[in-house]
């Protein structure tokens, strides 16, 4: 089994390890993966600006520079020469069931290429992005991954592309953001410097517990729903009426009692919602346009 592990990994060394690449040299550094000709995929909390180093697994380094990033999705696409480095090849990551082997590799801020294997030890992950939001659906496996190890491969024995691995759980469990449509759109938006279409309310928001601590410091009965801490000036909040210290309940037929629940009922608004509030004790609607 041993021999059969090496031969394996050598394998893909050598067939997926040219379209590995390190990003940065120092501080902020990561890896990167080879996605088409001078494009390059990565985690977007590896980028410190909108030009970057990408060093190869031969040793070469090239200047690049940012052509998209999402840090709510943890994602961004590169710019940079590739050389003849050739693109990496997108498996499904639909099918994918407990113990399903595994292969990671990195280049951690181009210090070298490194191959792990271990196996799938969970689907259908979460864990918050650079700036808080919830990435669900993520992939769990045991692959181990040095620091910098981010925004590298993990790849099926074929060599075929599963997930970008991203953020470590603890001891020997780490998380990819997996294949699939999903993370096809991303990237070909991204690749093209489209940002991200998200709905903003523009207002800042604090969870349950908070709220009810500061509405029973006043006298007022607890409310489920998050409470509106800040508003954007020119936000779609502002012009449709909702003020500091209103209380979101619900966003058209989806109940708010948290910050993620309210990120999840806004994608999935159309171009107005409804959004209930509670200010003080009375209950009301106002029509919110985007």
């Amino acid at each position: 089994m041993l021999e059969e592990l090496q031969t394996t990994l050598s394998s893909l060394a050598e067939q997926v390890g040219p379209s590995v690449v390190g990003i940065g040299r120092r501080g902020r550094a990561g890896s990167g993966v080879v996605i088409d000709t001078d494009r390059i995929l990565t985690n977007a909390h590896n980028l410190s600006s909108e030009s970057v180093s990408v060093t190869f697994t031969d040793g070469t380094t090239v200047d690049g520079t940012v052509v998209g990033a999402d840090f709510d999705a943890d994602l961004a696409v590169i710019a940079a020469t590739t050389n003849g480095n050739p693109p990496i090849e997108r498996a499904s990551s639909d099918d994918l069931g407990f113990g399903a082997p595994v292969v990671a590799l990195s280049n951690p801020g181009g210090r070298g290429l490194r191959v792990t294997a271990g196996y799938v030890s969970g689907t259908q992950r979460e864990f918050r992005g650079p700036r808080g939001r919830l990435i669900r659906g993520t992939l769990e496996h045991t692959a181990p991954l040095l620091p910098g190890s981010s925004g590298g491969p993990v790849v099926d024995t074929d060599g075929k592309l599963l997930g970008v691995n991203t953020n470590r759980l603890g001891e020997g469990f780490y998380l990819a953001i997996p294949t699939g449509p999903t993370l096809d759109t991303a990237i070909d938006k991204l690749s093209k410097g489209e940002a991200a279409a998200r709905v903003r309310l523009g207002v800042g928001v604090a969870p349950a517990d908070v709220a009810a601590k500061l509405r029973a410091s006043v006298g007022l009965d607890p409310v489920d729903g998050v409470l509106v801490r800040f508003v954007e000036e020119g936000s779609p909040a502002e012009i449709a009426g909702i003020r500091e210290g209103d209380m979101i309940t619900k966003v058209g037929d989806h109940g708010v009692t948290s910050p993620d629940d309210l990120h999840e009922a806004l994608a999935s608004v159309g171009s107005t919602a409804v959004v209930e509030v509670v200010r003080v004790a009375e209950t009301l609607t106002v029509e919110v346009g985007f």
